[in-house]
């Protein structure tokens, strides 16, 4: 995904876009969001009903819910039609695979009492509503445990390829319980780390970040060796005797909708 800033009506396409072709390499590339969606696995609820993985993508996390959970009713939901064609292709149709928007969820009012989201709603451009349609697709009582990132995400390849824009352009911490309280839920417990993964290469770095479906060069852009080089040589200068380091600032949410 190109991280820079697109016009609002272009930006969803492009989302879809990217994450339908990341699609087939995400699992195997996609190791920091699977670290990351264990601590919010850890914090899930002992029983529910009905449940959506919001932002599903290859359905990995979909299917553990379904064997957590096995009484209920499973909804993967994502924007990206070929990332639900991969996960029903592997996990099959004891899932619902749904296309849809966070932002305008396809359900009626208090259809879940348990939501699941790892690493989603960062792609979101209008955060508000989409705690607005959390709060109005929960039942009364039910949970939304999430994760997302926040500013500082991405710092060392932003810095590598002195491009300030390839920064998520995510909301902070105090614009997401903002955000919370203006839809009505309560926010019940946050926690915000930073979490750093380490890469042997530069090549190794930008093939996790292609791979889950972000990508730092512009728009049908060609890289110059010598900007190649560069990149390299800054990101070298950063290097960690554990690796070239990618640092992921993370928020989880525990959130509820009043009984």
């Amino acid at each position: 995904m190109h991280l820079t800033t697109m016009p609002a009506p272009n930006w969803q396409a492009k989302v879809a876009h990217a994450f339908s072709r990341a699609a087939p390499r995400y699992d195997a590339l996609a190791s920091a969001q699977r670290q990351i969606g264990e601590t919010l696995w850890s914090s899930l609820p002992p029983s529910a009903d009905n449940i959506l993985d919001l932002g599903c993508g290859t359905g990995v996390w979909t299917q553990r819910l379904a064997t957590q959970f096995p009484q209920a009713h499973v909804t993967g939901l994502d924007i990206a039609p070929g990332m639900l064609t991969h996960a029903q292709a592997r996990y099959g149709n004891h899932i619902r695979w749904q296309q849809g928007d966070a932002a305008a969820l396809p359900f009626e009012r208090s259809t879940f009492d348990l939501v699941f989201s790892n690493l989603a709603i960062q792609w979101c451009r209008d955060i508000d509503t989409v705690m607005r349609e959390l709060q109005r697709a929960l039942t009364p009582g039910g949970q939304v445990h999430l994760t997302t990132l926040l500013p500082g995400t991405l710092a060392e390849v932003a810095t590598a390829w002195q491009r300030p824009e390839a920064l998520l352009q995510t909301p902070n911490a105090l614009a997401l319980e903002r955000a919370v309280a203006l839809s009505g839920l309560t926010l019940v417990d946050h926690i915000t780390e930073w979490r750093r993964f380490y890469y042997p290469d530069l090549n190794a770095v930008m093939a996790s970040i292609k791979g889950v479906g972000a990508q730092v060069a512009r728009p049908k852009a060609r890289l110059t060796r010598r900007e190649l080089a560069a990149a390299r040589e800054r990101f070298e200068a950063l290097r960690e005797p554990q690796g070239l380091p990618v640092s992921y600032h993370c928020i989880t949410l525990h959130l509820e909708k009043s009984p």
